[in-house]
């Protein structure tokens, strides 16, 4: 079966409509009180990795249930008015996530290229 839109078509198109920031940019933006840093990846990933210092962490399965006021699970952290840095392991969950909570109405929002790889990678601290 071949599907009308595969993963990295939805991925292509992501990134082709939100920010993508680097993570030399990231680091700038890194305690911040105008910018929240959004952890995306399972709970497995962050035991076994860490996170970025200061990183909020909300599962990409319940990004849509956490950001929205309507929502019985809404957590007021994502709609504080900050900037919302989301972030995955490679780039490409956080790029969807910006681009549903962008198609959400949440406009101040944006993505760590490379994720959180990356972000090690280039020696970013991890707490």
């Amino acid at each position: 079966m071949k599907l009308k839109r595969g993963f990295r078509q939805l991925i292509d198109e992501a990134q082709a409509e939100v920010t993508t920031i680097s993570v030399a940019e990231a680091r700038a933006l890194l305690g911040r009180d105008d910018v929240l840093f959004v952890d995306l990846r399972d709970p497995r990933e962050l035991e076994r990795e860490g996170k970025i210092p200061g990183a909020f962490h909300c599962p990409r399965g319940m990004l849509e249930f956490w950001i929205d006021p309507e929502s019985p699970y809404h957590k007021a952290e994502l709609m504080s008015g900050k900037r919302l840095l989301f972030y995955c392991g490679s780039g490409w969950r956080s790029a969807l996530s910006a681009k549903t909570v962008q198609d959400m109405g949440v406009d101040n929002v944006a993505h760590l290229g490379g994720g959180f790889t990356a972000w090690k990678k280039d020696g970013g601290a991890a707490g």
